[in-house]
């Protein structure tokens, strides 16, 4: 089964992505990476205000697999958290590109989204996967 890798956001190796929408940036994590974990019972995130640093996790996700820290694809500060992926993380299941984003940030630099890999770039790496 092919799972979507929308060309409009940006990749990090590890499986986060980010949208951006004006000077805002959406992150969640890729439909691979949720088909990966299976099913998610819990997932940690930053509270609202919080700065990431790219490369450095800033919380985790659980599934009955295993236990993943989310790395920030960029550094920011956390505009807004998705509370419902918080009370209900199969949202992230349901949905990872749509209603199961994970934060909204303001880049403290957004020349690093050039850093991450485009959705064909990325396609390629988890295809061979």
């Amino acid at each position: 089964m092919a799972l979507p890798i929308p060309g409009d956001c940006r990749y990090a190796d590890s499986h986060e992505y980010v949208r951006p929408e004006g000077e805002r940036l959406r992150l969640g994590i890729s439909a691979f990476a949720v088909d990966q974990l299976g099913d998610i019972v819990f997932v940690e995130l930053p509270a609202v205000g919080a700065s990431l640093v790219q490369g450095a996790s800033f919380g985790s996700v659980e599934s009955v697999k295993a236990v993943e820290d989310l790395l920030a694809p960029v550094s920011g500060v956390v505009l807004a958290r998705n509370e419902a992926v918080l009370a209900s993380p199969e949202e992230l299941q349901n949905d990872p590109y749509g209603e199961g984003w994970l934060l909204v940030l303001q880049p403290a630099d957004p020349a690093q989204l050039a850093g991450l890999l485009d959705a064909a770039t990325y396609a390629a790496k988890v295809q061979g996967a």
